[in-house]
């Protein structure tokens, strides 16, 4: 009986659409258990420059989409704030780092990108209305749920352009926060300048 025929690593990696791994998303691919020989491969695989190491913890394609690492670094996490509403062209002052929502709020540096995690309570974390589950892993809010969670965050904070949001959409998501607060706020602003 012949044996089954072992994978290879770094085929499989670079085969995936994904850029960024933890080592159990590496185990799951390969079909093998976590275990100290599939570290000592990744290991080498790091120290011969075929896969980049990130973090600790984590592994990483060349060119990799830092938007992965943002959504994966800690989980639950999706992308919002002045990244979104920035790209949406809802605020005008530029500001690179990837923005995000999480159950904690911390900035880190790894290598040349700036993540930026902000706490909110888990009802609110946990309600994918108005977030975009892309492939990848990748998580990001609409500019009508960014607005929602900057409003919720900073009721103060200073919108460019808010022409750009629709209403309606917005009427939809307010549910989700349950604060007088930001109801109020956002029916004030949406009232005046959205579309």
């Amino acid at each position: 009986m012949v044996g089954k025929k072992k994978k290879n690593i770094i085929f499989e990696i670079y085969r995936d659409s994904r850029t960024v791994f933890r080592i159990n998303d590496i185990a799951l691919l390969m079909g093998e258990e976590k275990n100290a020989s599939l570290s000592k491969k990744l290991y080498y695989y790091i120290q011969t420059n075929k896969l980049l190491n990130p973090r600790k913890g984590f592994y990483a394609k060349a060119g990799y989409d830092p938007k992965e690492l943002a959504c994966l670094l800690y989980t639950p996490t999706y992308i919002s704030l002045e990244y979104v509403l920035q790209r949406a062209g809802v605020i005008f002052q530029y500001d690179s780092a990837i923005t995000n929502i999480s159950y904690l709020s911390r900035e880190t540096k790894i290598d040349k990108y700036n993540f930026r995690y902000h706490q909110l309570k888990g009802e609110i974390l946990t309600n994918t209305t108005g977030i975009i589950l892309n492939k990848n892993n990748i998580n990001i809010a609409t500019p009508e749920r960014a607005f929602l969670d900057m409003i919720y965050l900073n009721k103060d904070f200073y919108f460019d352009n808010l022409h750009v949001l629709n209403k309606k959409t917005i009427t939809k998501l307010l549910p989700i926060y349950n604060s007088p607060t930001v109801i109020k706020t956002a029916n004030k602003l949406i009232n005046n300048e959205c579309k």
